[in-house]
């Protein structure tokens, strides 16, 4: 069986790719760090539409948590591998880069940019291997156009987005595809300390996006209609940055 790997998958865009994919067919793992409840909840509303998913819980920023829980997954799915794998995770520590603490820095790195080198990393063999894969990386507005506040966040996107055209090419032949979204301001637990209200007057849509927005792009990507779509950034703004 073929498997779709969300990580931070228990809220907000994550969960709502894990449902899409889910409703699309396919068996779900869905990653968390802490909030089991959340992620518990997750996985019910996806057996309660009929769909199949299970938790994995590890921490994306550290290589030895990754190898162990994947490699006790695949022990324990030996016939079985991750043909799409969704990088999601990601936190924000937004603040002047003046004043920026080093912790602050480290964390959204190790989070977006290294979390994606060490399980992309780690499961790219097996795609190889099948001649089948898709990774899509979610990237951010803050990738692409800079936002005042969010160096570190900025950074470590911009960066993905980067990783992102790089590996397409070194993939493509053995029909592994890898594409970014780039989500603008989307009404999630990442956002609620924003004031929406004030932000949307600079969006031409006039308000934020909702999670499920994204995750319609993600499943396209994920799909078999998006074969020949590679290195690409599909950006979900509301047309705020083009």
């Amino acid at each position: 069986m073929e498997y779709a790997l969300i990580t931070g998958g228990s809220r907000g865009i994550g969960k709502a790719v894990a449902l899409r994919l889910a409703r699309s067919g396919r068996a779900v793992i869905i990653n968390y760090r802490s909030n089991e409840d959340a992620a518990r909840q997750t996985v019910a509303e996806i057996e309660a539409v009929g769909g199949q998913a299970e938790l994995l819980c590890f921490d994306i920023s550290s290589p030895e948590a990754i190898e162990t829980a994947l490699a006790q997954w695949q022990e324990a799915h030996p016939a079985d591998y991750v043909s799409v794998l969704v990088n999601n995770a990601g936190l924000r520590r937004d603040n002047l880069l003046i004043f920026m603490q080093n912790d602050e820095w480290k964390q959204v790195v190790d989070t977006s940019l290294n979390g994606f080198f060490y399980i992309t990393r780690r499961l790219l063999k097996d795609m190889l291997t099948h001649r089948n894969g898709r990774i899509i990386n979610v990237a951010s507005l803050s990738g692409i156009k800079g936002l005042p506040g969010q160096t570190n966040y900025s950074a470590a996107k911009a960066a993905v987005i980067g990783a992102t055209k790089a590996l397409a090419q070194e993939v493509a032949k053995r029909k592994v595809t890898v594409n970014a979204v780039a989500p603008g301001f989307i009404a999630t637990d990442m956002t609620h300390d924003l004031d929406e209200n004030e932000l949307k007057k600079l969006i031409p849509a006039g308000r934020f996006g909702t999670p499920d927005e994204v995750a319609a792009a993600v499943e396209f990507l994920a799909g078999a209609d998006a074969a020949y779509i590679t290195g690409q950034v599909i950006q979900i703004n509301g047309g705020l940055y083009t």
